[in-house]
Formats: C-alpha cells, sequence, structure tokens
C-alpha cells in the first residue's frame, strides 16, 4: 500500500494542476482595504486569524460569536493591527433572530456590506452514531439553516454592492468519513444549498459572488482536542488556513480546498477510485482510540 502511494500520489499531482485549477492568483491586500465584512465564528481559532487578517487589510470588521468576553478582545486587537472599525455582536446561532440582528447591524452602521464570511459551528461529537436525532436537528439549526438565513438577510446589501458570500465548509462535506454524521451531514448540505444559490444568481446576472471553503484537519484549539487522539494527521496551520479564505474570497472563487495538495487527491480520488479512498479515510483513524457516547 505505501509503495503504491508513493508512485500514485505524484501522478496524481500532475493531474490536479489541471483539474482544480481557478486561474492566476493576483490578490492584493489593497482588494480589502476599506471593505465592510461580517466574520462569523470570530472569537477563535480560524474565525479570529481572519479577523487579524481583515484588520491589517484596514478592513472595516462585524464580528460575531457566542462569547462576548472573547470577542471584546478580538476587537481591541483587531483596532491595534490597523482596522479601519471593529465592532461585535455577540450571540449563538441556535437563536433564530440573530442572523437578522447582525446584519441589521451592518446596515445601520455602515449603510452596506460588500463581503459576509460564514465561519460558526455548533458543538458535536467526534464518535460513533449514536442515534440521537435531536442532535442532528439542532446542528442543522446552527451549522446549515443560520447561514441560509444569514444570507437571505445580507443578499440585498451584497447586490447593491456586488459583494461576496465566503462558506467555511469542510472535506466531510465532500467526502463521507466515519464518526462526524451529523457534522458532515451539515456540510452536504451547505454544499447542496451554495452551489445552487450561485447557479440562480448567475441565471439572474446578479454580480454576487459565491466561494465555498473546504477545509481539511486545521490546527485550531477545538479540532485538535476533538481529534487528535485518534486521527494520523499533522494538522495545518490556522493562521494560513485564515489567509487562503480571504484571498479565495476577494478573488471570487468558486472553491478553496485547504490544505490543496491533500485535499485534491482526496476529491480527485472521491471521483475516479472512491473505495479505495474509503479504505485510506479508515486507516488513518486509530479507532481503538474512538469511545461510543
Amino acid at each position: 500500500m505505501g509503495l503504491l502511494l508513493k508512485i500514485f500520489i505524484p501522478l496524481l499531482g500532475l493531474l490536479l494542476a489541471f483539474y482544480f485549477y481557478s486561474g492566476p492568483e493576483n490578490f492584493s491586500e489593497e482588494m480589502l482595504r476599506g471593505k465592510r465584512v461580517i466574520v462569523t465564528g470570530a472569537s477563535s481559532g480560524i474565525g479570529e486569524q481572519m479577523a487579524y487578517h481583515l484588520a491589517r487589510m484596514e478592513a472595516h470588521l462585524l464580528l460575531t460569536a457566542r462569547t462576548e468576553a472573547k470577542l471584546q478582545k478580538v476587537v481591541e486587537r483587531c483596532l491595534e493591527l490597523g482596522a479601519a472599525s471593529a465592532r461585535y455582536v455577540s450571540g449563538s446561532m441556535e437563536d433564530t433572530a440573530l442572523p437578522e440582528v447582525v446584519v441589521k447591524e451592518a446596515e445601520n452602521t455602515w449603510g452596506g456590506l460588500d463581503m459576509l464570511i460564514l465561519n460558526h459551528i455548533g458543538h458535536s461529537y467526534f464518535s460513533y452514531f449514536n442515534g440521537d436525532v435531536g442532535h442532528v436537528r439542532k446542528l442543522l439549526e446552527t451549522n446549515f439553516l443560520s447561514y441560509v438565513a444569514m444570507t437571505t438577510a445580507a443578499l440585498p446589501m451584497l447586490k447593491e454592492s456586488e459583494g461576496s458570500v465566503v462558506v467555511v465548509s469542510s472535506v466531510a462535506g465532500k467526502v463521507g468519513g466515519p464518526f462526524t454524521a451529523p457534522y458532515s451531514a451539515t456540510k452536504f448540505a451547505l454544499d447542496g444549498f451554495f452551489s445552487s444559490l450561485r447557479q440562480e444568481l448567475i441565471i439572474d446576472k446578479v454580480n454576487v459572488s459565491i466561494t465555498l471553503c473546504i477545509l481539511g484537519y486545521i490546527n485550531t484549539e477545538s479540532a485538535v482536542r476533538a481529534v487528535s487522539h485518534a486521527l494520523r494527521m499533522v494538522p495545518a496551520p490556522k493562521e494560513e488556513c485564515a489567509l487562503e479564505i480571504i484571498r479565495s474570497g476577494a478573488l471570487r472563487q468558486r472553491e478553496l480546498h485547504y490544505p490543496s495538495r491533500l485535499l485534491g487527491v482526496m476529491l480527485l480520488l472521491r471521483d475516479i477510485a472512491p473505495d479505495f479512498l474509503d479504505s485510506l479515510i479508515r486507516g488513518s483513524y486509530i479507532v481503538e482510540n474512538i469511545r461510543r457516547t
């Protein structure tokens, strides 16, 4: 198996250059200067790092997350880093009223919006599916339906500015793996909804881009705590990941795959050798370390 991979993966790399080519990389930080940006899930992890990058680019920021004390510190740091402005709205996306509250705050403060970055997630478990349908419903509310609600509320302003929606998703929404069934379901839902919405915007000649960010294992505190005991993989850096998300949104790319080489191989194998990919995925877990809930 090891020898096969050593031969097979470099060959796949040649194909990936064509399969996932997304155009010239002409990103400039100037593209974000003065832009009005909402970032959800911004109190920690990738969202926090995106806020800091955008602050250095002198964007206007509206941040949201559950924990007000953490948001206050992130906003303070953003202002130190050079944000044109920075403010926050705290609350849980389990509250169905929050998406409209956040978008209304942007409208009242700025009179418009240039970029909506949807990054928040609800708490789930990393284990065998335990049959808790209620948990799946609750997670769909946070990980999927609130994304739909935020986008619906923000679209009028984004249409006016010809802005961008950036949806932070996961390889778990492209390839089914074990131990993440509820989480994976919500990410597949994001792919389906936003891919369909993109088509409708194009048909209506609406110049609002939708970028779907497909992420692998990133070294956020929550991800490392959840899976490091059972996953044979080194996580990618959250700081670089956050910058790549911003870059892909600014360039109005259809999708971002990060880390690009690993995810590119996985998505290509999904299409040409799905059973082989499934076996590789199962082999990447230390199954004896997974506890049933």
